[in-house]
């Protein structure tokens, strides 16, 4: 089986409007306004990572950022794999490209919060916790009932780190 080409890089203001249609396209990711798309590839563009095909086009996007009362932690807000792009191991090569990234800049944890229906989630951050060779921890960040007033499910917390100095050869292939 061969893969079609990606090339990973850091976003741009240009990616605002193609990053909410990717997010249209990939449910059920909770879509955000453009301006916030703007914003995520803008201001937080250090925290993100977009992956473009061949044509140009944005087919994967990961969003985060250093939550201000722990800058040493990078939390991955939101993962993005265009349909055509599912099945080619997108989503981890952006994870550990972005924390190669980041992890220079003083980051030594990772959180994330997903969903207890969202396998697919679970299994990514899994396999990159083992491939960095961090431990992780869990417990509900926002809940059912007290948060969502019932309407989506809770979102469990993952933490994990700290991450190894110098990260394991195989998170830094790709400058991006």
């Amino acid at each position: 089986m061969s893969f079609a080409p990606v090339r990973l890089r850091r976003p741009t203001d240009g990616d605002g409007l193609p990053l909410n249609q990717l997010v249209a396209r990939c449910q059920p990711l909770d879509r955000n306004s453009v301006y916030c798309n703007l914003l995520q590839c803008s201001d937080f563009a250090d925290t993100g990572i977009a992956a473009e095909d061949a044509q140009g086009h944005l087919v994967g996007f990961i969003s985060g950022y250093r939550p201000p009362q722990r800058p040493d932690t990078l939390f991955i807000w939101q993962v993005a794999v265009a349909p055509e792009a599912r099945g080619q191991g997108l989503a981890l090569r952006m994870l550990l490209a972005l924390v190669a990234r980041v992890a220079g800049d003083g980051v030594r944890y990772l959180e994330t919060s997903i969903s207890p229906d969202n396998q697919a989630s679970q299994a990514l951050f899994l396999r990159a916790f083992e491939r960095l060779g961090i431990e992780h921890g869990t417990r509900t960040l926002f809940s059912r009932e007290r948060h969502f007033a019932g309407e989506h499910e809770d979102e469990v917390l993952y933490r994990a780190g700290p991450l190894a100095d110098p990260l394991p050869a195989a998170t830094s292939k790709e400058p991006v």
